[in-house]
């Protein structure tokens, strides 16, 4: 009988983890807590090295829409390793999973888009948007055209461009950002700033920032304006729904390319396919990535509209890309992921079933004395922790009781991310009403030991 190798402990693979720079983390605080070591996830639950069970309701990073474990991908990905393991998409040269998911994301985006452009992240994807635009006006002779409107607390990725494309200021302090070119108006964030004003008036409001951005900038020197339907490391703010049919109408107005950053809206999150079928917004890019592979495999993918892309394809070349743009692999995994969502019909499950579902359990906790809103569309949500609720007065230091409620989290056995003070939901599109009730079970028991913690 073969020997099985020893598996390493917890305290190893902690120490071996110091070596490790980790994103978006206090590393020197972290080394000295030790990492959860996450060991084994299936559905819609993780294990961690010591055994415990950890019901994931921010699926990974906003991205395993198709729940985990699932055989028929790894069965993909492994037949596509040994058929052909890498191949590049320069010099004129294609692949069959590439040119196949090529035209499955043709067919199943909206119209204007009959054209694709692959990375690995979204972060890389809104790097390469820029390059687009900024090419797109100098081949039409406005080379002036090149400043790109974002809002506060928008998130774009973290490379510099995306970074200076996000709104998220803690970021750009740390790299000295933005880079020039990108500029930042207001959130349409109504319950954190939209005061006596009603959600109709706050989205016009908010929309009518960027025309007076507009005019200061001068309309022959912007080029774009980008935002993700709903901002969702930003707080899953969403916007009132009079906010994005005025977007359109100004970037209409003075010829704005119109940039939306589909990396967590898209493949269901919301009930539909994209965020811009909830919106109705009608783009020029579409930025996609994480729920493309339900993060099986990196890859991101652009969405490039038959306006921008009959310029960019008048005779030149393009002089960009990646090593591993339309990775052979990741396309083959996009490709069965797709199947899965359409095939079990997740999509439709989040907009007829399980959406409205957690809609109905969500708004239950606004009975908690913490609870000042709760906001959803789809399986995507937030809880907005306050201090006064009647006056929608903030924890100070902002961002504190966050901390507390998703350490609480945690130590039950429930994974959920914090924003400032909103605690923030994202889990698979497979979950079951069954799941949605586990996560409020835990969720209402974190918050009253997280209210005990701040003295309500």
């Amino acid at each position: 009988m073969t020997a099985q190798p020893k598996r390493n402990s917890t305290t190893e693979w902690q120490a071996q983890d110091r070596h490790h720079i980790h994103p978006f983390s206090d590393n020197a605080q972290l080394h000295e807590i030790g990492s959860r070591v996450i060991t084994k996830a299936e559905g819609t639950h993780l294990w961690d090295s010591e055994g415990n069970r950890l019901l994931d309701a921010f699926a990974g990073l906003w991205c395993v829409n198709v729940g985990y474990g699932r055989k028929s991908i790894a069965d993909v990905a492994y037949k596509q390793l040994q058929e052909l393991p890498y191949y590049n998409t320069f010099f004129k040269t294609t692949h069959p999973p590439v040119a196949e998911l090529s035209k499955l994301l043709v067919d199943m985006t909206p119209k204007q888009f009959n054209n694709v452009f692959y990375g690995q992240s979204g972060s890389d994807a809104n790097d390469t948007i820029v390059r687009m635009v900024r090419s797109y006006w100098n081949l039409k002779k406005q080379p002036k055209k090149k400043t790109i409107i974002s809002r506060t607390n928008g998130y774009h990725g973290s490379t510099m461009v995306a970074a200076s494309l996000g709104g998220m200021n803690y970021m750009h302090e740390l790299a000295d950002l933005p880079l020039p070119g990108f500029v930042h108006i207001r959130q349409p964030y109504w319950y954190g700033e939209g005061g006596s004003s009603t959600p109709e008036e706050f989205g016009k409001l908010c929309a009518k920032a960027l025309e007076d951005k507009i005019l200061e900038l001068g309309a022959e020197n912007v080029a774009a304006f980008i935002g993700e339907p709903i901002q969702g490391a930003g707080g899953v703010i969403i916007p009132p729904m009079t906010y994005w049919p005025a977007i359109q109408e100004i970037c209409k107005k003075y010829d704005l390319l119109l940039i939306a950053d589909e990396v967590i809206c898209g493949f269901g999150r919301t009930g539909h396919w994209f965020g811009s079928e909830y919106f109705g917004i009608e783009s020029d890019f579409m930025t996609m990535a994480k729920g493309i592979t339900s993060g099986y495999m990196p890859l991101s993918a652009i969405m490039v509209s038959d306006r921008v892309a009959d310029v960019l394809n008048s005779g030149i070349d393009f002089s960009h890309g990646y090593t591993y743009s339309g990775h052979p692999v990741s396309c083959a995994v996009a490709i069965e992921n797709i199947r899965i969502l359409r095939e079990e019909k997740l999509v439709e499950r989040v907009h007829d079933e399980t959406g409205p579902y957690l809609t109905k359990r969500l708004w239950e906790l606004l009975d908690h004395p913490l609870v000042g809103e709760v906001r959803n569309v789809g399986l995507m949500g937030g809880i907005e922790l306050v201090k006064d609720k009647n006056n929608r007065k903030t924890f100070q230091p902002v961002g504190d009781t966050g901390t507390i409620c998703r350490d609480h989290c945690f130590r039950l056995g429930l994974v959920m991310r914090a924003t400032r003070d909103t605690m923030l939901i994202s889990p698979s599109l497979t979950w079951t009403k069954g799941d949605i009730d586990d996560f409020m079970k835990l969720t209402q028991e974190a918050l009253d030991l997280t209210a005990k913690d701040v003295g309500l």
